[in-house]
């Protein structure tokens, strides 16, 4: 994971007085002010719908259903994103003597979730990407 400043300019770029007026007051807490949903309140932390999520804020391709795994942590779990540089990763010391790696959609700086690395999960990269599903939008292979 390579750490990517946080004032870089994104393909997707709008106001915060857009991006409130474009997504619900939920989302925009989540996606534009780092919050967090409740645990195991997420549409798609159970889903095992075939597919590809993508950034609610901007619509840019971010993991695979492939990769998503049940984590029982309470919020959808991937263990890689897609492939390319759909995401990017921020230092957030957010939580007192608690440095975590945050996760960001690369296309508009949209906050997604945080990753975690060596909790044992049986995973081909030994990373948890803990996202919001609120931060995502899934698009069923099957096209519904």
């Amino acid at each position: 994971m390579t750490m990517k400043p946080s004032n870089r300019e994104y393909a997707v770029d709008r106001s915060e007085d857009e991006w409130r007026t474009q997504l619900s007051p939920d989302e925009y807490q989540v996606l534009r002010q780092a919050g967090t949903e409740r645990p195991f309140t997420g549409e798609y932390t159970d889903s095992k719908t075939v597919g590809v999520y993508a950034c609610r804020a901007c619509g840019a391709e971010l993991f695979s259903s492939e990769t998503k795994f049940d984590s029982h942590c309470g919020w959808p779990s991937f263990y890689s994103p897609l492939a390319g540089d759909s995401v990017e990763f921020l230092e957030d010391r957010s939580l007192p003597g608690r440095p975590r790696v945050e996760v960001r959609c690369a296309t508009c700086g949209s906050h997604l979730g945080h990753v975690f690395e060596g909790e044992g999960y049986d995973t081909p990269t030994d990373q948890r990407y803990c996202i919001n599903s609120i931060s995502m939008t899934l698009r069923p292979a099957d096209g519904s």
